[in-house]
Formats: structure tokens, sequence, C-alpha cells
């Protein structure tokens, strides 16, 4: 990495950091904020959570393109700035419209985030050491949510409004200190459309969204992006809560208790965990998360439906959060470097848009579908669960066939000098 990316590249992960660490101070305490301390109930809390996630998926099938047009610096500042303005209207926000209008904003801007910053990763990085700095983003992000949330929690006072007004101030700084971060960023180079565009042997290359849906990888890693986070992220506070509830007699405050473990295990194994998966193929690393996520969802249903002590329960229960997140920490350095690996140069904010899309929908689905399941149907969720974590693995397999050596392993790039590029279908070699 030049000097010049080096720099981008760490002003890039502290402005990341920093708003990782405003979102810490309000995601958890959201819907207490609306249903209790606005005193607007429990279905406009719930309706606010629903517009929160909608916005997302209006505003994601249109950023790629305009990322790649007009560069992520660009629409990063613009979308720091929009969530900046909703999260000052959702703290001072009093009545319904107000709400609603505020959450579509911030729901937009902090998705929009998303592409923008993974592209500007890309940009600032090469196909050796991208897994690292995907694998830094996610530490520092995981990392600011903690500690955001744990410093909110000491702030927050349901009895008064005002301390909640100071979380969502906060956040709103942070985003605005995001923009200013970024626009120091000098980024070292800015493709454009035309340097994508395949000549020669990659002329059934086209670009666009046809483009993308016509590369089969793609489109496979978008069918298994959506059931990892459905199987994973799209339980957390949902299914597997109210399953833990229910099911486990888990009590509501051990669900804090697990959540901090999973972001433990997350912050202490990141970098022990990258050692492991930086030279080894990133579909063998995928598809033995999936294997990891089974056992996890095993310990979950001893957890709810095995016959041991109430203790015995809780630390199965526990540790089924903890197994997540050693999942999670395999995942950030293999995942979305490949999305950019496999993107044509001047394509990369349409790929990072789609897989960004992807795991908006599972986020989407996955409480729609697990909450009524986990506190209801516990057998059958468990299995349900189990099966889809293996799924995690078949698709994974399946996927490394239609990589080149270089995408599912990118350490080759150091020794053989080989850039991973994207090629049309019919000219994928399969990895060896």
């Amino acid at each position: 990495m030049t000097k010049a990316k080096g720099a981008a590249m760490r002003r890039i992960q502290a402005g990341n950091a920093l708003s990782a660490f405003g979102l810490g101070f309000t995601v958890p305490y959201l819907y207490v904020y609306v249903a209790q301390v606005r005193e607007l109930g429990a279905s406009t809390a719930g309706a606010v959570l629903a517009v929160f996630a909608m916005a997302a998926l209006v505003a994601l099938p249109f950023t790629g393109r305009i990322i790649d047009r007009r560069g992520p610096l660009h629409v990063l500042v613009a979308a720091a700035v929009l969530a900046s303005a909703g999260a000052v209207g959702m703290g001072l926000s009093a009545s319904i419209p107000a709400v609603v209008l505020s959450a579509a904003l911030l729901g937009a801007g902090t998705a929009v985030m998303q592409p923008a910053l993974a592209t500007m990763i890309v940009w600032c990085s090469e196909t050796a050491t991208r897994t690292r700095a995907f694998a830094t983003q996610f530490f520092l992000q995981n990392l600011g949510l903690g500690v955001g949330g744990l410093i909110g929690g000491h702030i927050v006072d349901e009895s008064r409004p005002s301390s909640f007004t100071l979380l969502f101030g906060i956040e709103a700084a942070m985003f605005l200190v995001l923009a200013a971060i970024a626009l120091t960023v000098r980024l070292p180079h800015s493709p454009t459309l035309h340097d994508s565009r395949p000549s020669g042997g990659e002329s059934g290359a086209r670009g666009g969204l046809r483009g993308l849906l016509g590369h089969r990888a793609m489109v496979q890693l978008l069918v298994l992006g959506f059931v990892l986070f459905f199987a994973c992220y799209g339980q957390f506070e949902s299914g597997l809560a109210a399953y833990g509830t229910e099911a486990a007699g888990i009590e509501p405050a051990t669900l804090g208790t697990a959540l901090a473990a999973n972001t433990a295990v997350i912050v202490l194994a990141q970098f022990l965990v990258l050692r492991f998966v930086e030279r080894r193929r990133r579909s063998s690393v995928i598809a033995s998360v999936g294997l990891i996520w089974a056992v996890a969802w095993l310990a979950a249903g001893y957890a709810g439906l095995g016959h041991g002590s109430q203790a015995m329960a809780t630390a199965a229960f526990i540790s089924t959060y903890a197994l997540f997140g050693l999942g999670e920490a395999m995942l950030s350095p293999t995942v979305a470097p490949l999305v950019a690996d496999l993107a044509p140069e001047a394509m990369v904010g349409q790929y990072n848009s789609a897989f960004a899309l992807v795991k908006q929908l599972a986020l989407a689905v996955g409480p729609a579908v697990g909450g009524p399941m986990g506190a209801a149907l516990h057998g059958p969720y468990i299995v349900t669960f189990v099966l889809f974590s293996l799924s995690v693995t078949v698709l994974a397999l399946r996927l490394g066939k239609r990589l080149t050596p270089v995408q599912d392993r990118p350490s080759l790039a150091a020794r053989t000098r080989v850039v991973a590029v994207h090629k049309p279908e019919d000219a994928v070699a399969p990895a060896r």
C-alpha cells in the first residue's frame, strides 16, 4: 500500500469508528424512546423500526450507480449529513409524523453510508491488503458500537426525555465528524465507467444491473449473503431473543449479557482469526462458519429444549451468541472483500450496494419469520436455523467452484502478482 493510500485508509477507518460510536448511543434504545419516553405507543415504535428498514431498501437500489458515477466521497458526505439531520429530528420529535420522518432520514442515511465506505476502502486497498482492511473496519465498527452503547447506557434515563435528546445529539455530531473527516480524504484514483468496459474476449460482459445479474458468481454470493444475514443478524433481537425468554426462561438482562459476549468475542478474536483466514480459501472459511453456526443453534436448542439446570441453559444461550461472534469475525475479512474482487473496477459501488440491499432484505425478513417461530414453535425454530446454517456451508463450497484462484485465496496475489479481475462467466476458471 502506498503512503497516500495508507493515509487515506487511516482517515476512513477513523471516521467509520466514530460513526459507529455515535450509532451505539441510540440503537439499543430506539424502541424504548419512541414507545415509552415519547409515549407514542408500541405500535408506533414498531412502525418507526419498519420505516427505518424500509428507507434503506428504497435508497440502496439507487446508491450504487451514483457512487460509481460521482464517486463514493460525495455520497458518503451527503449520507452522513442526512443521517445527522435524522438523528437531530429524532431527538426533538414528539409527534408521530415527526418521528417517522426522522426515522426515514436516519435509516436512509446510515444505509447509504455502508456501500460508500466500502467503496472507499476498496479504492484505498489492493487485492492482497483488502482482507485486513475490511477486518479492521468490522473490528472498529463493533468496538465503536459497544463503547457507544456502554456509555449511552449510563447517560440514558427514561424519566428524562432530555437524556435521549443528548444521545441523539451526540449521534448527530458523530455523523458530522465523519463527513468532515471524509472531506479531508484524498482518494488515490477515481475510475470512470469507461474503465470497466470489457473489450476483446470480454465483450460478453455488460455493465449495470443486467451485467450484475448475469455474473453468476456474484448472484451466488448475494444468495449466500441473504442466508448468512437471515440466519444470524436477522435473529439476534427478534427470534433468538423470543426463543431465549420463552423456551429457555432467560431473563431480559441476560440478553444484554449475551450480546456483550458476542461483541467481546468479535473484538478479542478478530485479528487472531485474521491470521488464520488470510491464507486460506475464502469459500472454505465461509463454509466453516456455517458449521460453527450450526453448533451455535444446537447450543440454543439445548438451552431451551434440554433438561439441564437454569444455569446450564443460561450458559448455553450465551455460548450461542459467542459462537455467532466467532463466525462474524471470520466473515468480515472474507465476504466484503470478495464482493469488491468480483466487481468490475468502476462498478464497485453497484456491487457493494447490491450486497447491502440483500443484507437489509434479510434483516427485514428475518425478524418477521423468526420472531413468531422463536416465541411459539421452539423445536421447528431450532431445526430450521440449523438447516439454514448448514446451507451456508453448501452454498459457500458451490461458490468456490466459480471463483478464480486469486479471488478465492487473495494471498496468491502477493506471490504471483496476478490481479483478480472481473471476467465474463464463460471465462471464469474454477479454483483448484
